[in-house]
């Protein structure tokens, strides 16, 4: 068998094979993909002390209620663009929101004597939703509580670029 025949021969055997169970693989596995943008339904985020939630956003909707500086409830409606979900579900998708927890809450009696902030956010995709209530006095990992913090603050400065936007 010449050099080049055992080429062809290896080419063949080992690394095409491989190539189309990689193509395939990967294939299937996109398109089971639980939280896909294309099936993206709508998102909510609930924040405020633990005994109440006053501040609201529902995407569905546009329902859009928070305490400004004043602490007087403000209430409008607020729709995200789609290139703003789009923005939010990536986000989510890289600080791993799929994987985090749903129940992430810490001992109250030991945050600085105050309530501390509790944040109920929600994902909604046609075949499944992701919900996690998240609480800033969490003791948990400090990777998962950046990643939960980072999102917030995510959401929280789509939502005022959005009011900024409307205002204008």
């Amino acid at each position: 068998m010449s050099d080049r025949a055992k080429k062809v021969f290896l080419t063949l055997t080992i690394v095409v094979p491989f190539l189309l169970y990689c193509i395939y693989y990967y294939t299937r596995m996109i398109q089971n993909a639980p939280y896909k943008f294309t099936e993206f339904k709508s998102f909510v985020i609930q924040y405020g002390t633990s005994d109440s939630l006053l501040n609201k956003y529902d995407s569905k909707t546009g329902a859009y209620q928070y305490l400004n500086r004043h602490d007087s409830l403000v209430k409008m409606n607020l729709l995200l663009t789609k290139s703003d979900l789009l923005y939010l579900h990536r986000k989510a998708a890289d600080l791993g929101f799929w994987d985090f927890p749903s129940n992430e809450l810490g001992d109250t009696t030991k945050y600085k004597g105050a309530k501390p902030v509790r944040y109920y956010i929600e994902f909604n995709y046609q075949r499944k939703s992701k919900k996690v209530l998240y609480d800033e006095a969490f003791d948990g990992d400090s990777r998962l509580k950046d990643a939960n913090e980072n999102l917030v603050k995510e959401i929280i400065h789509v939502l005022a670029d959005a009011e900024d936007r409307k205002k204008k």
